[in-house]
């Protein structure tokens, strides 16, 4: 068991996955700091400190004193990486090796890296270990894959470094997010009565907050030393099973009735993931299904109703902050 008193630098940490996990992890003790640039605005508590700043910005210095950063910044999905490939690897690939050296020399303890099961690409009806090959052929997951390596690279005996392969993750933020699939799918059967499936067959690993938030506290709390792959999911489904139980909680909560549309298309991404590892090192053991993460959306729905908002989705958010800063074009492709 390690020191709750630990100062923590989150790094990305007023976004989506950071506006549950600072105020969580400040819940259980930590002394939490918050860099982030902010794109999505700041939605944390008054009580968490947030710098806003440009995480290439940093410097050594900035690192000094902390007993562990976590990683959550960077490029978050597949619209955001193909819209700007350069920045999708600028910022999920160089800007993780240099957190990395930054914190290895500044002497940081533990670094913890949000990584995604994007990097396993289109699977064949198997369930992938950390062991099994990552093959995505497309910018996002490519990218995070590399950055997983350049930090793979640094760890020893004194600098521990853990990739979590996080699933897609879902549930209610303050700073929330229309444009993962479970919060997808809810969005558009409250507000459409509908859910359009780009194909019914596909398997993705799903991955809640509250599962989400749990594992970081083990992982900062392990001894684990060296550097380790580790797949987080809270569950493995179709996106048929999840739409079909979406529909039924509907009807049953809300009163609706909601059509399935399967569009039958080719997806790259097909993938599920053992989290044997995760049980193994960390001792994880995820309490949230299908039906808890409905039932969360469900209590939170008056806070981001406002579903036309563009600030509920990263690839919006992200055209208009280049548009709105023309100097950053050299970022583009």
């Amino acid at each position: 068991m390690r020191n709750q008193a630990e100062k923590i630098l989150i790094l990305g940490g007023a976004g989506y996955i950071g506006s549950v996990l600072s105020p969580f992890l400040q819940h259980q003790g930590y002394e939490v700091k918050v860099i982030d640039i902010c794109w999505f605005g700041n939605y944390l508590p008054k009580d968490i400190p947030v710098e806003k700043k440009d995480i290439l910005d940093l410097e050594i210095s900035d690192f000094e004193g902390y007993d562990s950063v976590i990683f959550l910044a960077g490029l978050s999905n597949d619209p955001m990486a193909e819209f700007s490939p350069r920045s999708n690897f600028i910022y999920n690939t160089g800007m993780p090796a240099y957190v990395g050296f930054m914190a290895k020399e500044a002497g940081v303890k533990r670094l913890l890296f949000a990584s995604s099961c994007s990097v396993y690409g289109y699977t064949h009806n198997s369930t992938f270990t950390e062991t099994d090959p990552a093959l995505s052929n497309y910018p996002y997951g490519v990218s995070k894959l590399q950055g997983e390596r350049t930090l793979l690279a640094l760890a020893d005996e004194n600098f521990s470094v853990i990739c979590f392969r996080q699933g897609t993750v879902c549930g209610y933020s303050p700073r929330m997010r229309l444009d993962l699939a479970i919060n997808t799918m809810f969005k558009n059967a409250i507000s459409l009565s509908e859910i359009s499936l780009s194909n019914a067959k596909i398997w993705r690993p799903v991955l809640g907050l509250n599962d989400l938030c749990s594992a970081y506290h083990l992982a900062l709390q392990s001894s684990l030393s060296g550097g380790h792959v580790i797949n987080l999911s809270s569950f493995n489904t179709t996106i048929g099973e999840l739409a079909q139980e979406l529909s039924e909680y509907m009807e049953e909560v809300h009163g609706k009735t909601v059509s399935l549309c399967d569009k039958k298309l080719q997806d790259y991404r097909n993938y599920k993931v053992s989290i044997e590892k995760a049980e193994e090192l960390l001792n994880y053991q995820p309490q949230q299904s299908a039906l808890t993460i409905f039932q969360d959306l469900s209590r939170n729905l008056n806070r981001f109703s406002d579903f036309e908002n563009e600030r509920y989705s990263n690839i919006q958010v992200f055209k208009h902050h280049m548009k709105q800063n023309p100097e950053q074009a050299h970022l583009l492709v």
